[in-house]
């Protein structure tokens, strides 16, 4: 079952990326930073879930599965929440703004896991992730599909989010988290190529 989950995730987050990157060559120059940091975190999904099914097929890329697990959870899905946000909000970040939020959201991670806090990071991380996933697609009404498509896509993150062991409730759907990730992403792609930003025309960009 969690072979079948993984790879499941491989192909949609894939799928995602491709559906994104094909869909970059239609739009203006404003629009390339957000949708691009979008590719980027549905490429980590895939990788991640990639390197799940290899290790679970025998492969020695534990090390690295466990490497792009994170980086995906806690950089490639919020990634694609903020640019979601942006196009909705019809925001224009620069590139290196762009490069600000990546930067700071290593930041945060290795502080987090300086102060012992991986875990209620990583929770609340993925918690503002499907909110911001919900508000995109809720700011489309009465566009019925972008708005469906951004609240289911934000519920199954929320269901995917990573509990602290701390608490002393069991997750209960912590063994499906690749099966969750694997239908989220599509919806994901389908909100951002019908979000307002993807189609307006080039305006400066925030610097």
């Amino acid at each position: 079952m969690e072979l079948l989950q993984s790879i499941l995730l491989a192909l949609t987050a894939g799928t995602s990326a491709l559906l994104i990157g094909r869909a970059r060559r239609r739009y203006g120059e404003a629009d390339q930073p957000a949708l691009f940091s979008a590719l980027l975190g549905f490429i980590l999904t895939a990788a991640s879930a990639a390197c799940a099914a290899a290790s679970l097929l025998g492969m020695d890329l534990e090390e690295a599965y466990q490497w792009l697990e994170r980086a995906s959870l806690l950089l490639g899905l919020p990634l694609i929440a903020v640019a979601a946000l942006t196009l909705a909000r019809r925001w224009v970040w620069s590139r290196p703004n762009w490069g600000r939020v990546v930067l700071g959201l290593c930041v945060f991670f290795e502080l987090a896991r300086q102060l012992g806090w991986s875990e209620p990071y990583a929770f609340g991380l993925m918690l503002t992730s499907a909110l911001l996933v919900v508000y995109a697609g809720a700011l489309q009404w009465p566009a019925s599909l972008p708005t469906l498509a951004g609240l289911a896509a934000g519920a199954l993150l929320l269901g995917a989010a990573p509990l602290p062991n701390g608490l002393s409730i069991v997750h209960p759907l912590g063994d499906l988290r690749p099966l969750l990730l694997a239908i989220a992403s599509p919806l994901l792609a389908i909100l951002l190529v019908r979000l307002p930003g993807s189609t307006r025309e080039d305006s400066p960009a925030v610097t």
